[in-house]
């Protein structure tokens, strides 16, 4: 089921190749649609999010204020819990801010030997907007990992949006919403509740940033509102690598691998070992467990998909093979795990040593579990504070600093062609 390869195969390098490509097309009928939504939506507002809504998720909302969940709401749903549900939701909350108090960064400003002052400032966005999948499942860890760090930022206003199909209000994530700082709620999804963050409508203010994870429509709609408004990012199908010297139980392994690979049939999951019969000792793991496992089809074929188990010369080499895939979660299953961690470039979480079980970065470890997929890690970074905060330039140039930048700029502005530049900057030198 679950594809096997060595780096020492003579044609390891083209069946690697064809294992990691990814189809990053876009539908493009999924695309018209959604955008054909958005449209709507910006030009009839909330009459047409009602008639979408109720379209889509089976209900009869007669006006917007009946999608509108208030703090108080929220509220009431974090204290009807059941005692091990709100300890759980508390702590990870408490673990998830207290990392991302640690991101926040501070404005500076520097004076030079002309006294000019320079700086940067920091600011949070005004507001975000944040967008909660509904439907088949709902996500309080989701909630937690996008409006956590809006919230220690400082940004005074956190919509979220969060379809409820047939009416059905999840009181877990409304209680992260709570816990999260989440200023309102509305129940609307779909590309209709990104063009309303987007847009406005006569109820809810447009934002300033959408972030949040969603299905085909949603995305499309993130794509095409991007520049009026900030995302976050497009993300892929989750990803898992896991790097093994063969002392972890085989059992523990297999199950890291499902644990990515029960998301969605195109979730990718690989092994990678120095280890040849502990490889086989994982596969024969899977072959046992997988029967066991409630999401049993979308794990077969996720692993039939995109999953592998890869033998490799030594450990040295797995690395060279894990940054190539740039994964979204790397789990180094090793003896002195942080031995290997300078020989990685590209992840966007590292899980360090046996016990750091990449579930636990999902839920309650603290950092963030919005991550880089699709090999993105090569350029970008987990969702943190500073995807919430605004920078801005400060310059104070004096009077003296003015006599030896001006001409300076004439030089360049004249060796652009821009004569107006170049002007303006000499008004300012001394006759």
């Amino acid at each position: 089921m679950i594809r096997k390869l060595s780096t020492t195969d003579k044609d390891f390098e083209a069946r690697f190749s064809t294992l990691v490509a990814r189809d990053a097309s876009v539908d493009p009928e999924i695309t018209r649609r959604a955008e054909a939504i958005v449209q709507d939506v910006a030009r009839r507002g909330d009459e047409a999010v009602l008639e979408y809504t109720n379209r889509f998720d089976r209900l009869n909302l007669k006006d917007m204020s009946e999608a509108i969940v208030s703090r108080e709401e929220m509220k009431a749903a974090f204290d009807s819990l059941p005692p091990d549900q709100k300890n759980a939701i508390e702590t990870a909350a408490r673990r998830i801010r207290v990392f991302h108090e640690h991101q926040l960064e501070k404005g500076w400003t520097i004076t030079d030997e002309a006294g000019d002052v320079l700086g940067q400032r920091i600011r949070a966005v005004d507001s975000v907007g944040l967008y909660v999948p509904g439907g088949k499942a709902a996500y309080p860890s989701s909630v937690l990992m996008n409006a956590m760090p809006a919230h220690v930022a400082g940004v005074p206003r956190i919509e979220m949006v969060f379809p409820t199909p047939g009416g059905e209000r999840n009181q877990l994530v409304l209680a992260a919403a709570y816990l999260a700082g989440v200023s309102r709620a509305f129940t609307i999804g779909g590309a209709q509740a990104i063009a309303a963050l987007a847009y406005g409508t006569k109820t809810l203010e447009a934002v300033d940033k959408i972030v949040g994870p969603g299905n085909a429509y949603v995305a499309a709609a993130k794509r095409y509102v991007f520049g009026r408004v900030g995302i976050d990012m497009i993300a892929g199908p989750s990803e898992i690598l896991v790097i093994c010297d063969g002392k972890t139980p085989a059992d523990w392994i297999a199950m890291d691998l499902f644990s990515q690979a029960e998301h969605d049939e195109l979730a990718q999951a690989i092994l990678l070992t120095p280890d040849t019969a502990f490889a086989e000792e994982v596969s024969k793991s899977i072959d046992r467990l997988l029967p066991t496992m409630p999401r049993k089809a979308i794990i077969e074929k996720s692993l039939a998909n995109r999953g592998a188990i890869i033998v490799t010369r030594d450990l040295e080499e797995a690395c060279r093979v894990a940054d190539t895939i740039s994964p979204e979660h790397l789990e180094i299953s090793t003896e002195n795990p942080e031995k290997w961690v300078d020989h990685l470039r590209h992840a966007g979480a590292i899980f360090l040593g046996r016990w750091s079980v990449e579930a636990l970065g999902d839920y309650c470890a603290g950092p963030n579990h919005v991550l880089p997929t699709s090999r993105t890690a090569r350029f970008s970074s987990p969702l943190g504070v500073y995807d919430f905060l605004k920078r801005t330039s400060i310059i104070r140039v004096s009077e003296q600093g003015a006599q030896v930048l001006a001409p300076i700029a004439d030089v360049l502005a004249r060796g652009e062609h821009l004569i107006a530049h170049a002007t303006s900057a000499c008004y300012r030198l001394k006759k």
